[in-house]
């Protein structure tokens, strides 16, 4: 038993760990130190306040207005309050309650118990007799009879007759048409693609006829006689000019400066 409730043995620390915390320790001391102070200086200074002022400062103030309120509020304020309930009940309240009671809901509801409710019956009876009784005879032996015959008549007349365009004549018309034109699109598909065959043979031949016609002798017309001629105009004419209005601009520029300076 004592060896169980032996406490553990700490290991001892070593050299490094206790150089750490030596300094961090020391540096936690000096920044700690200024901060508690100055917080008990703070809560010193709270408590005298509290104890020397503020204290003696909610007493009096408690004696010289708080106690005479609430006996003003006790003796003078609740029984003129309730007096003035009293007089508000007695002499407002209930006479408006009495008003609303025998000259609104009590003749509200003698109207609607001896007027409205048998004048609503009587209504209600004379709509029954006079209009829904007829009208459902009405529906019963002449409506509905007429409209089954003209359903009749439609029918015959009509349905039938529009059947029978349908199934015998618009239905073969419209797989007639409607062959005709997956024919006629299939025509024009191929005409399309012959066409086109055709369109670009045609457009071959015109250009070979037009390079052979126009395009060889205009490159040759290039080559052979306006290349050259264009070399001997520049050779021979244009590059003399140039040098010599060159050698112009350069003279009559430097006899300029020498007369300005």
């Amino acid at each position: 038993m004592e060896l169980r409730n032996r406490p553990p043995r700490r290991e001892p620390e070593g050299c490094l760990v206790a150089a750490i915390r030596l300094p961090v320790r020391i540096v936690a001391l000096v920044v700690v130190v200024p901060v508690r102070m100055a917080w008990d200086l703070l809560a010193l200074s709270a408590r005298t306040l509290h104890r020397t002022v503020l204290r003696p400062l909610g007493r009096a103030l408690l004696v010289l207005f708080v106690i005479p309120l609430t006996w003003l509020w006790r003796a003078v304020l609740t029984p003129l309050g309730r007096g003035v309930a009293w007089l508000v009940r007695y002499a407002v309240v209930v006479p408006a309650v009495w008003a609303w009671t025998y000259l609104v809901v009590v003749p509200a509801r003698w109207l609607w118990r001896y007027v409205l409710v048998p004048a609503g019956t009587a209504a209600a009876w004379l709509v029954r007799y006079l209009v829904v009784v007829p009208a459902g005879w009405l529906w019963r032996r002449v409506l509905v009879p007429v409209g089954r015959g003209a359903a009749w008549l439609l029918r015959v007349l009509v349905a039938v007759p529009l059947g029978a365009l349908w199934r015998w004549v618009l239905v073969p018309v419209g797989r007639a048409l409607a062959f005709l034109g997956r024919e006629l699109a299939a025509a024009l598909a191929v005409a399309w693609r012959v066409a086109g065959y055709v369109s670009r043979a045609v457009g071959r031949a015109l250009k070979r006829a037009l390079w052979q016609t126009v395009g060889r002798p205009a490159r040759w017309f290039y080559r052979s006689v306006c290349t050259p001629l264009g070399h001997f105009v520049r050779d021979a004419v244009w590059r003399p000019v140039r040098d010599a209005v060159r050698d112009a601009v350069s003279t009559a520029r430097r006899t300029l400066r020498r007369a300005l300076s």
